[in-house]
């Protein structure tokens, strides 16, 4: 009887320590997948905007008669440091009050210093409810979707949106994006093209789609349905509606990844969706412009002092689409003070 109950109680304890270990390892190598809390609240918050987008709709149609309103361009904004380049931002936003609003993701662990020249700026930037983020998770794909959501509740005329990292540049003035999203007050209503980048033969995409598994995609997204972009884009409001909307695939890319390294969700999600979705009204193409060459780690090559002329500004904007870039990334702290003494002359003169 005594050796039985001490078999027992080992066995007992075997398994509680292989489960604990179990469960130590799957939280410590998937830390930055969204909670269950985390994703109710953000499903609450995309549902209030779809609503309150349906009755906005249903307001203007009654009003149709009225002059249209401004159409504004939401300049969305992923942080987790200060925005180095605000001075930069200022002047490109001066003017144009009517016709723009600032939101920002600031993630939580940065601190009120970074934040507060920001708030206290001229741009009237408007800080969202945040939640951590983490690279190469699905953490960015839920703050993206956040800072889409609180734009449309935020104002109705908001009719483009643009995700701008802290690390971006403008290369136009404001009145060249602008007029050129809405190039008529006919057209502004209308707009409807977003520009995002979307391909479908990178030599690595395979081996991002099976980041989590051979078949954990299956069967929601097949393999010749997968799409790989660049993270940042200017999506239109029909766009940004479908994005909260949506349920089925994000219910995939918040899966964890096995090969962390081949994982890049942010990068994957919208391009794939909206490729699924509505091909045709998407541009395929990009309006930042990163260098790859030389990259590290990931990342792209960094502008720096030495580099910033108007030669580069030029350069940068030129592209291979019916567009010029209207923005660019990645500069480093150091390139501001260069980047100012060229802004009038160069930046913002089209």
């Amino acid at each position: 009887m005594f050796s039985s109950s001490t078999l027992v109680y080992s066995l007992s304890l075997f398994l509680s320590i292989s489960l604990f270990f179990f469960i130590f390892l799957l939280s410590s190598s998937n830390h930055n997948l969204i909670s269950t809390a985390d994703d109710l609240d953000d499903l609450s918050l995309f549902h209030r905007a779809s609503v309150s987008s349906n009755n906005n709709y249903r307001r203007l149609i009654s009003l149709s008669s009225s002059p249209p309103p401004p159409s504004k361009i939401a300049f969305l904004f992923l942080t987790n440091s200060d925005l180095t380049f605000l001075p930069l931002w200022e002047s490109f936003f001066q003017g144009h009050r009517d016709l723009y609003n600032v939101y920002i993701h600031a993630d939580p662990t940065t601190s009120s210093s970074s934040i507060s020249p920001l708030l206290d700026s001229s741009i009237n930037a408007k800080l969202i409810p945040a939640k951590r983020t983490a690279r190469a998770s699905p953490t960015l794909i839920s703050a993206e979707r956040r800072l889409l959501a609180n734009a449309i509740l935020d104002d109705p005329n908001n009719l483009y949106f643009a995700l701008i990292s802290q690390h971006c540049i403008p290369l136009h003035s404001f009145s060249y994006i602008h007029n050129h999203l809405f190039p008529s007050a006919a057209a502004a209503a209308n707009s409807d093209q977003s520009f995002i980048e979307i391909l479908s033969d990178e030599p690595f995409l395979e081996k991002r789609y099976i980041a989590r598994g051979e078949d954990a995609m299956l069967p929601e997204i097949r393999y010749q349905d997968f799409r790989v972009g660049s993270q940042f884009f200017v999506l239109a409001k029909r766009h940004a509606l479908m994005v909260i909307r949506e349920r089925k695939l994000w219910r995939k890319f918040k899966l964890p990844c096995l090969d962390v390294e081949s994982c890049y969700p942010e990068e994957h999600y919208f391009p794939t969706l909206l490729s699924l979705q509505d091909p045709k009204g998407c541009s395929h193409f990009t309006l930042t412009r990163v260098n790859w060459t030389g990259s590290v780690g990931g990342h792209p090559h960094t502008y720096g002092a030495s580099e910033v002329s108007p030669q580069l500004i030029h350069s940068l904007r030129r592209s291979n689409s019916s567009l010029d870039y209207f923005f660019a990334r990645k500069f480093s702290s150091e390139s501001l003070q260069p980047l100012m003494e060229i802004a009038d002359a160069v930046i913002f003169r089209d």
